[in-house]
């Protein structure tokens, strides 16, 4: 089949009735969490998979991916309008964007943060469309040595790019891949590391993993940090941008879609690393670098058509390879994977409705949240006044009830208090969670995958080298962590986050 008859495909899928409302309510939750700071795209996510263990795959899919890049268009409106991100990857844009809306500008920043974003999503799901078959086939030529190098270099690639300090990420990988071999050993059939618990027979539940340290621990943390004291909002004069605006803001626009289209499908990038990288693109490139900080439009205009480019790409090596490249995309194969649907090189051929049912829903998600982000723009901002300790015990029920309902099982309550409490106390010794959860979901993988190598080349460990792909591909991850750990490089990671910090 080819592209034109395999989007068909997707279309009739995608707007389904069905999947059209899930579509929305996702678009609609996602706008949501991303204007509240605190909740983010990961734990409302995470507190939402029991859902969609009740509807079908397609459906579940559609409206979490809704979420997912929903969440880039809320935190913008937030950051804007009351220099508040309610999403880490809009930090870079209230910069400029509150600048903007202080000159009165508001409207006009807005605007070209939802058509940035609009266009970059069309463009992106039309990437994912046609890279997504050649990737796939590619990847149906990898033995079990193959993936052992690929899923290596993907745990070496979000240890370098994430934020904060590289030896505390280190520690979270290697923290997740120990939490990752609890349960049966599939081939002795032994137990490991249940600590004579029959709940964690088949390993830690993702679900109520996802829920604690994404949900619960998040839940805590903003409670401590809820604060009394309210900005005020910018008032909204005038939404369109004016001719020059718009002239200023193309170029940015389609330099933010390529870069956050190709950061999106490295292992570790996705949303958070495209709107920097942009930011800093914008800067040097300009021929008015003073401008930047003081309202410049390009700086709202880049790094938002980046985030969401990259949020929708970050889709590829998840439904392709089977492996995610972000903590988000991590949950979102846990979902399939309860579903019984495992993403992979035959994923498209398995299940061709739902693979391309999700890439049609994007560009049908990208469209609902144009209409829905600036004529609601007032009913987000209210949200904020909001209160923390009034909304976070409605989530607390809300998951508790969710990771109940999966299994009928009160062990996972118990699971998702335990990592709620272990969440809580990695972020307040300043540990990302991030590569927790990629150990956590790549690890069982990695096992499986060098185990079976192993037997193939009959315990010789030379196999690893010898085959050229997978020679090429630890040989990356090895120069990667090299050069990360390299004082120079160290320092300037630390600078390139610190805004998000700030």
């Amino acid at each position: 089949m080819d592209l034109v008859s395999n989007l068909s495909l997707g279309m009739a899928t995608a707007f389904q009735p069905g999947n059209l409302l899930f579509c929305f309510i996702g678009a609609f939750l996602g706008t949501a969490v991303g204007v509240l700071p605190g909740v983010g795209p990961l734990a409302t996510i995470a507190m939402l998979l029991p859902i969609t263990f009740q509807v079908s795959p397609e459906a579940s899919i559609i409206m979490l991916a809704g979420i997912y890049y929903g969440a880039q268009y809320g935190g913008s409106t937030t950051a804007i309008l009351v220099n508040l991100p309610g999403e880490a990857s809009s930090a870079i844009t209230a910069i400029d964007g509150y600048q903007m809306a202080r000159k009165g500008r508001a409207g006009a920043a807005l605007s070209i943060a939802a058509i940035g974003s609009f266009a970059a999503g069309t463009v992106a799901t039309l990437l994912v469309a046609a890279f997504s078959e050649p990737l796939a086939r590619i990847a149906l030529t990898f033995g079990p040595v193959e993936y052992f190098a690929l899923m290596t270099l993907g745990l070496v690639a979000s240890i370098t790019l994430a934020n904060g300090s590289l030896l505390k990420a280190i520690g979270m990988i290697l923290l997740g891949l120990l939490v990752g071999t609890v349960g049966t050993d599939i081939y002795s059939g032994s137990a490991r590391f249940t600590l004579g618990f029959d709940g964690l027979a088949d390993g830690v539940p993702i679900v109520a993993f996802g829920a604690g340290i994404y949900g619960i621990a998040e839940i805590l943390i903003g409670l401590e940090r809820e604060s009394a004291v309210r900005v005020a909002v910018a008032k909204i004069a005038k939404l369109l941008p004016t001719r020059q605006e718009f002239r200023q803001s193309a170029g940015p626009i389609a330099r933010g879609t390529v870069l956050g289209s190709l950061l999106g499908v490295l292992p570790g990038g996705g949303p958070l690393l495209a709107s920097f990288g942009s930011y800093s693109l914008e800067k040097r490139l300009s021929r008015t670098p003073e401008r930047f900080g003081k309202g410049a439009i390009e700086a709202v205009a880049g790094p938002e058509s980046a985030n969401n480019a990259g949020a929708q790409t970050s889709f590829v090596p998840m439904l392709t390879l089977g492996i995610p490249s972000n903590p988000v995309m991590a949950l979102m194969m846990g979902a399939l994977v309860i579903q019984g649907v495992q993403p992979g090189p035959d994923f498209m051929v398995s299940h061709p409705n739902l693979f391309w049912g999700v890439i049609a829903s994007m560009w049908a998600g990208n469209l609902m949240l144009l209409v829905l982000n600036l004529p609601l723009i007032g009913i987000w901002v209210r949200l904020l006044t909001v209160p923390q300790r009034a909304l976070f015990p409605a989530i607390v029920a809300f998951a508790s009830v969710g990771v109940y309902s999966v299994n009928g099982n009160g062990f996972d309550l118990l699971v998702m208090v335990v990592f709620g409490f272990v969440g809580y106390v990695m972020m307040k010794l300043d540990c990302e969670p991030a590569p927790l959860l990629l150990g956590f979901v790549l690890g069982p993988m990695i096992e499986e995958y060098f185990r079976r190598a192993m037997m193939i080349s009959q315990g010789d460990a030379l196999v690893f080298i010898e085959k050229p792909i997978s020679a090429v591909m630890l040989a990356i991850a090895v120069v990667m962590l090299v050069v990360a750990v390299l004082p120079g490089i160290a320092r300037r990671r630390a600078k390139i986050f610190v805004e998000e910090d700030g």
